[in-house]
């Protein structure tokens, strides 16, 4: 149900880059959070496929300013969805996040450190096994198995470099996505159909 509702926004509302404002059409509030979850409503996790329409636009808008989130409604929100509830929240929820994002990132560094040190301890053995072997013979076979050793101690290394030139920034990245939309604004609007507000 939502997901249709995000692709209708993805086509007639889309983002005011200019605003900072992410624009989203719904039927009622409760579509922009997970129905299942039993946590008072301010606590409530995000429906998936709002929070990856959110994210997704907020990684678009440019600069780190708080964004306003503009939800678009066909029906009048009780007085317990106001727009201060709504907003109280979002924030909630994405400060969550934030912390689960800094969280892996920590645990990600450590886990850098960790395979950096055994890369480099099995990559040295690798080595001086290598010139171990290049003093006791030359033969064919004795090369093969130096060279083996090289590669062997270098491809040990492949996990912390992988870690440290391609993981850490994308996870870096949706943090300060996750900072930046707990700091968000929000406003609610409701849209009746046009034959609904014709009638006198």
């Amino acid at each position: 149900m939502f997901r249709r509702s995000v692709q209708h926004a993805k086509r007639s509302e889309a983002v005011d880059r200019t605003r900072q404002r992410i624009e989203i059409s719904l039927r009622e509030v409760g579509q922009l959070f997970n129905t299942l979850d039993p946590s008072p409503f301010k606590e409530k996790d995000l429906d998936a496929d709002a929070e990856e329409f959110i994210v997704s636009w907020a990684q678009e808008l440019p600069g780190l300013d708080p964004v306003t989130l503009v939800v678009y409604l066909r029906e009048v929100p009780g007085a317990e969805h106001s727009a201060d509830a709504v907003e109280t929240a979002v924030r909630h929820y994405f400060a969550y996040r934030a912390e689960i994002n800094a969280l892996e990132f920590s645990r990600m560094m450590k886990d850098g450190r960790v395979s950096l040190f055994i890369g480099l301890a099995f990559l040295t053995v690798c080595l001086v096994a290598s010139e171990m072997l290049a003093q006791v013979s030359a033969s064919p076979m004795m090369v093969v198995l130096r060279e083996s050793l090289t590669i062997g101690g270098w491809v040990a290394m492949w996990r912390p470099l992988e870690i440290y030139l391609y993981e850490w920034w994308p996870v870096r990245r949706l943090g300060r996505v996750y900072d930046r939309m707990s700091r968000t604004n929000a406003e609610l609007h409701v849209r009746r159909p046009a034959a609904e507000r014709a009638v006198p």
